[in-house]
């Protein structure tokens, strides 16, 4: 039950890399506190690097649409990227694929928040 993120900034833009599991909200406590700072600030465009999320459930999803919401609600949004299959088909099967921009890359994803 291993949940970590780390963080960089591309161009205005602040990636998030998720690794290990969610399967709990409890583990996103620290990750949804600097979401919420990130966005009071003015940082309102945000990229999801899943490449290192091995497994989510309802509360990992939970997590990634309250972070879109509140994305989208400051006046901004987020690209999803690097997605493994297991966690596309979980994406698809929610039908989340349609709400999300999912690109592969983080690159691709900064490019489609700066224009």
């Amino acid at each position: 039950m291993t949940f970590s993120y780390s963080t960089t900034h591309q161009g205005g833009i602040t990636i998030f890399k998720l690794e290990g599991e969610i399967i709990e909200k409890g583990q996103t406590t620290g990750l949804m506190e600097q979401i919420d700072t990130l966005l009071s600030s003015g940082k309102k465009n945000i990229v999801l690097d899943l490449g290192g999320l091995r497994y989510m459930n309802s509360s990992g999803l939970n997590v990634l649409v309250n972070i879109l919401t509140k994305a989208r609600n400051a006046g901004g949004d987020v690209s999803v990227c690097h997605l493994s299959e297991k966690i596309k088909s979980l994406l698809v099967v929610t039908r989340l694929d349609t709400i999300f921009h999912i690109v592969p890359t983080v690159e691709e994803a900064v490019q489609r928040l700066k224009s």
